[in-house]
């Protein structure tokens, strides 16, 4: 069975036409997160979203019975505002499973079992090491909120990631490994494609290289009712006067000040037509990743090295493959569900069980060339050579699952990828300093376009947080006090 994100609205006889102090445009947490704040600061806000749900890229649906999280879902350990925002919910979390040995397949197929370091030859221990160390020293001279300021930005953007790491290092598998992590874990993209300084903008942004391999670090928590329940409570709390569902943003008219010449960043007047509400306000936040501001039409249009930079964004691409199970078999053989193998299919794999939910489930990830090759095969072909891949890493019993998921986030209209947009080559030091830039009366705010928390729910989180906080001082810079709410 297969799960639907509608996104085609009702027709609707009329529109809502609103005035508010600010319009933001998407409901992901970025998004809500602005509004949230705005919102506690006495201001007026509209939130208009394309979907019929909340949450942007965390989504959790019921498939046969079994509880999916089809975006994401995990809270680290060192993603403090992202827990803070937790504990001012009142939301639960609980452990993800991690008791017993990991499965590593080498890359001649062999199947091995440990704890602690990989299972390969101390030479290569001691060459990931060298490459850590490496990674984590340039790492340390970049600003996650600007890498482009670093003195060799310009040079690091124009060089490959993937020849970067073979030109400190000739043993293969230790570069593959350390490779794995970058490319398919987090960006998504072949180490060919992105640049040493976008790399480095990534373990920047998780403070060292230590935070993206330890999935004890990583993969430490999940929220009981799902990620999206977060987004789904803040919803909630704003109310229906404020979230408006089933309503892209078509066409964003915006000048900046009464004779639409003022600073970027000051009050202006925007009017946002979206399918079923219109809303005029003196700011819009852009909610949506840099890859989707183009689904929008902006009169007049975006500044010309906006509309170029915008075409130097690009989404990754993984396929979140789930397989829901009668027990968590593997715990019988003392594994602990994690698993890796950058050859295979499914490149890694983690027990994704709910606490306290008697049937197990696994959770893999197929990235890159690998995922377009799954979608290219007929369905049934598909599932078999996922959980094939499956049963690599756990045996036979894998390969008959009682509920079974992939999520497709490259065909998902308001998506288009995952898990988050990147430059490609030269890009981030080129235009990278625009993209947290007003323009005119218009913010931009993801966490495709954050520092800290790049690229996760936590950097949401960061950066409506902030957002709001700019949009609240631009009111006041302006004299325009909570209690002057007109537009």
């Amino acid at each position: 069975m297969t799960t639907t994100d509608p996104t085609t609205p009702e027709p609707h006889a009329g529109k809502k036409v609103l005035e508010r102090d600010v319009v933001v445009i998407g409901a992901g947490i970025s998004g809500l997160m602005t509004a949230r704040r705005l919102t506690q600061a006495g201001r007026s806000v509209a939130v208009l979203e394309a979907r019929e749900r909340v949450g942007g890229r965390t989504w959790s649906d019921t498939i046969d019975g079994e509880f999916f999280e089809i975006g994401g879902q995990w809270v680290s350990s060192d993603q403090d505002a992202l827990k803070a925002l937790l504990r001012e919910l009142g939301k639960e979390t609980f452990q993800r499973y991690r008791e017993g040995d990991s499965v590593y397949i080498s890359r001649d197929g062999a199947r091995h079992t440990f704890q602690g370091d990989f299972p390969v030859g101390e030479s290569t221990l001691a060459e990931i090491d060298r490459l850590v160390e490496a990674l984590d020293e340039l790492a340390s001279q970049i600003d996650a909120a600007a890498p482009w300021e670093h003195p060799r930005a310009a040079e690091l953007d124009r060089i490959q990631f993937s020849s970067w790491l073979h030109s400190l290092s000739e043993d293969e598998e230790a570069i593959r490994i350390v490779d794995h992590y970058i490319a398919a874990g987090m960006l998504t993209k072949h180490s060919h494609t992105f640049s040493v300084l976008q790399a480095m903008l990534m373990v920047a942004s998780a403070e060292k290289f230590e935070h993206l391999i330890d999935e004890g670090i990583l993969l430490d928590e999940r929220v009981v009712g799902g990620m999206q329940s977060v987004s789904e409570q803040i919803a909630a709390e704003l109310g229906d006067d404020v979230v408006h569902l089933g309503t892209p943003v078509r066409r964003l008219e915006w000048a900046a000040g009464e004779e639409g010449a003022a600073a970027d960043g000051q009050p202006g007047r925007v009017t946002a037509h979206g399918d079923r509400v219109t809303v005029t306000a003196r700011f819009a936040v852009v909610a949506v990743p840099p890859n989707l501001y183009s689904a929008i039409e902006y009169v007049p249009a975006l500044p010309r090295p906006r509309l170029v930079a915008h075409q130097h964004q690009s989404m990754g691409l993984v396929i979140k493959a789930q397989a829901a199970y009668p027990t968590p078999f593997w715990r019988e053989d003392g594994l602990s569900g994690t698993g890796f193998a950058s050859h295979e299919r499914v490149c890694e794999v983690y027990d994704n069980t709910v606490a306290g939910d008697e049937h197990g489930m696994i959770v893999g990830f197929i990235v890159g060339e690998r995922a377009e090759d799954i979608w290219a095969l007929p369905e049934e072909e598909r599932r078999r050579a996922v959980l094939e891949s499956f049963a690599a890493y756990f045996g036979e019993q894998a390969l008959e699952p009682i509920a079974f998921y992939l999520s497709d986030w490259g065909s998902e209209e308001w998506t288009r990828g995952a898990y988050a947009a990147s430059y490609d080559l030269g890009g981030l030091s080129r235009w990278g300093h625009l993209q947290n830039e007003p323009v005119g009366p218009l913010f931009f705010a993801s966490s495709d376009i954050q520092g800290a928390g790049y690229m996760h729910v936590d950097g949401g989180v960061r950066i409506g947080t902030d957002t709001a906080a700019r949009l609240d001082t631009a009111f006041r810079a302006a004299g325009v006090e909570p209690a002057l709410l007109s537009v």
